[in-house]
């Protein structure tokens, strides 16, 4: 039986034993053995040598480095993807303020009911109640007086300020000024988020700075960090937050910020534009 075999662009016919041809024609293939041999074994030889060198690179250089995909397609280079906004990345860390209200695709979040009439996000619940029972565990009795709100019920508060406000003699402007200081305007409110929380101590259930020197607040001061939550509007802080200083308001922000914001003494403000 002949084989083909592919020569110089041609192809010949050879027997695999002897024959008619394997005369004068085999003697001057003889020539070519030695060159065809050492070649191979100098390839053989390279690509061990190869693969020895190769098994000392980490596997995850070599994908790193490799230009190539599976299959031979070159692989295109990704476009840098475009920031990601800090309400996408992380919903605990949302901004709201007077200079920015709730995005208008703001969506309620699922909401857990409390004791009281109050609610919270559900997400940030189990962290508010572990807060609330090592506060009790303390020996304190920690009151939740506001929690969830809806657009209408901020609309109220905030209308029911301003009232009180030209009562005294304000005029309408400074009416409406004044009250923003100490209630958010509508749409402005950590309170629509779900996220915040206003806590007194069960002794002393007025809402004024004397409310920092109550045991409740004295052990949240020390220990909200530790269940995500910060003292959201600090007493050196109203000209970043537009709020006056509430030593009643804990926002959750999650662990890692909430660590970070009460250790360097700074506000939600700050932490975002880090």
């Amino acid at each position: 039986m002949a084989r083909c075999v592919r020569q110089a662009g041609r192809r010949t016919y050879s027997p695999r034993t002897g024959g008619r041809k394997s005369g004068r024609r085999r003697e001057r293939r003889r020539p070519l053995l030695l060159p065809l041999v050492l070649g191979l074994l100098l390839f053989g030889g390279g690509f061990r040598l190869g693969v020895f060198r190769a098994a000392e690179v980490p596997m995850e250089k070599l994908e790193a480095a490799s230009p190539v995909a599976e299959g031979g397609t070159p692989l295109v280079p990704l476009e840098p993807a475009e920031p990601t906004a800090p309400e996408d990345a992380a919903w605990e860390l949302l901004v709201v303020n007077g200079a920015n209200p709730l995005p208008e695709e703001f969506e309620i979040p699922e909401l857990t009911e409390l004791k009281g009439g109050h609610a919270v996000d559900s997400r940030m619940y189990p962290a508010l109640q572990q807060m609330m029972d090592d506060c009790r565990a303390a020996g304190l009795e920690p009151w939740i007086c506001s929690s969830y709100r809806t657009r209408e019920k901020q609309e109220e508060l905030f209308q029911n300020k301003v009232e009180r406000l030209l009562a005294l003699g304000y005029s309408e402007e400074g009416a409406q000024e004044e009250a923003a200081r100490w209630v958010a305007r509508p749409g402005t409110s950590e309170h629509e988020t779900g996220l915040a929380v206003d806590i007194v101590d069960k002794g002393y259930q007025i809402l004024d700075r004397k409310q920092e020197q109550t045991p409740v607040q004295q052990w949240l001061m020390e220990n909200c960090a530790r269940y995500g939550f910060i003292l959201r509007y600090p007493t050196d802080k109203s000209e970043l937050t537009g709020i006056g200083y509430e030593p009643w308001h804990y926002r959750y922000v999650g662990p890692e910020a909430a660590a970070a914001i009460m250790e360097q003494g700074i506000c939600l403000e700050e932490y975002a534009a880090e």
